[in-house]
């Protein structure tokens, strides 16, 4: 019996490690991408910007996109650190500023897929047809608990 209830303890733990990830917390992840070069590089200019605020965890760095000229537009994280977790990735959203996970949930959100790493500066590549008017801010979102990590609300240039 005592065997039985050791191996369910174990199974449990196992399981409770899988879905937190508590590890994730102490272990930083680092990016340090260089800025994109093209060839119309010249023409590149800030189009949006803003800085990232803590939500549920500590945030830090700014949210830049750039026209790189072409039609090829790029997100960049600058000086950027956040909480690490399990399952974060990052998103547009439309939405001004949400500072809850609700309105998030709630709002139109176009996806740009898994974090590269919680610290260090990054690149994300922006699809020509993303209605860069309709989405108001980034958002690094857990998707594995639904939970908002930061946000940075986007301002024109």
């Amino acid at each position: 019996m005592k065997t039985i209830i050791l191996l369910i303890v174990l199974a449990v733990l196992v399981i409770a490690w899988y879905l937190f990830r508590p590890e994730k917390l102490l272990i930083s992840s680092k990016v340090n991408e260089d800025f994109p070069q093209t060839a119309e590089s010249e023409k590149q200019k800030i189009i949006f910007e803003g800085s990232f605020k803590p939500v549920a965890h500590g945030a830090e760095g700014v949210a830049t996109i750039y026209d790189m000229g072409g039609g090829n537009r790029v997100l960049r994280f600058t000086d950027f650190a956040v909480s690490n977790g399990p399952d974060v990735h990052v998103y547009l959203v439309a939405a001004e500023d949400p500072m809850d996970s609700e309105t998030i949930k709630q709002s139109e959100i176009y996806e740009l897929g898994s974090i590269k790493g919680n610290v260090g500066n990054q690149n994300y590549d922006l699809s020509p047809d993303v209605d860069l008017d309709k989405y108001k801010s980034v958002v690094i979102w857990c998707k594995r608990f639904g939970v908002n990590f930061a946000v940075a609300q986007l301002e024109p240039k």
